[in-house]
């Protein structure tokens, strides 16, 4: 008995939800029913601008180096950094942790190209390196409009194990606003650093976390 009246509650929701679909479309059908042909050309040539820009856009990051995981020496950092709005700079040196990152940050470049991705080797970037006060390896320079707004540094920020996922990475440059989730256009607001902003440290302030 008890299954039967879930069976029908269940069935009564999924008809409520299917009617609300319906009700949606039925308005939506109405509204282009609606325009006459002046409106209608409005919104196809207002879309193809809108394409446009889009192509562009992506055409002048792919020339800036965006949608590919590169390394750059230590005297192209600054111009990399003024070149492109938001960049993620990996401070590593050839040890097991920084090719965990070098893996995922791989992996983001592609899904985001919105944003450069770049990796400086920090034993040859000695100036570098004490300007941004890089101590402990690996450490990510977010970089955005040709200033370091913030630092990831180590593991501490990702469960503090080399297994986190590529997500994780990629949640917590979204919180810095280095990266948008939706890959080129404003980061979802429930994820968004305004709603879950964590400590901005600059690069003129100290470093406290230990060397390893």
């Amino acid at each position: 008995m008890a299954d039967s009246v879930v069976s029908q509650i269940l069935e009564q929701q999924v008809l409520s939800v299917a009617k609300a679909v319906e009700d949606k479309l039925d308005e939506e059908i109405a509204a282009l029913e609606r325009l006459d042909p002046d409106d209608i050309e409005a919104l196809r040539e207002r879309r193809i601008q809108q394409m446009r820009r889009a192509a562009e856009r992506r055409a002048k990051w792919r020339a800036l180096g965006h949608g590919e995981y590169t390394e750059v020496p230590e005297k192209e950092f600054f111009a990399a950094a003024k070149a492109s709005e938001r960049l993620v700079c990996h401070f590593y040196r050839d040890n097991w942790p920084c090719k965990v990152v070098d893996k995922h940050l791989s992996i983001l470049a592609k899904q985001h190209v919105e944003t450069r991705f770049i990796k400086v080797h920090a034993e040859k970037a000695p100036f570098l390196t004490e300007k941004l006060r890089i101590v402990v390896l690996p450490t990510l320079a977010l970089v955005k409009n040709a200033k370091v707004e913030d630092y990831v540094v180590g593991f501490d920020e990702l469960g503090g194990k080399d297994d986190f996922s590529t997500e994780d990475l990629e949640e917590r440059l979204a919180k810095s606003g280095v990266i948008f989730l939706d890959g080129e256009g404003p980061a979802n607001p429930s994820k968004n650093v305004a709603a879950t902003k964590r400590s901005v440290r600059q690069s003129d302030t100290g470093n406290s976390s230990d060397s390893d």
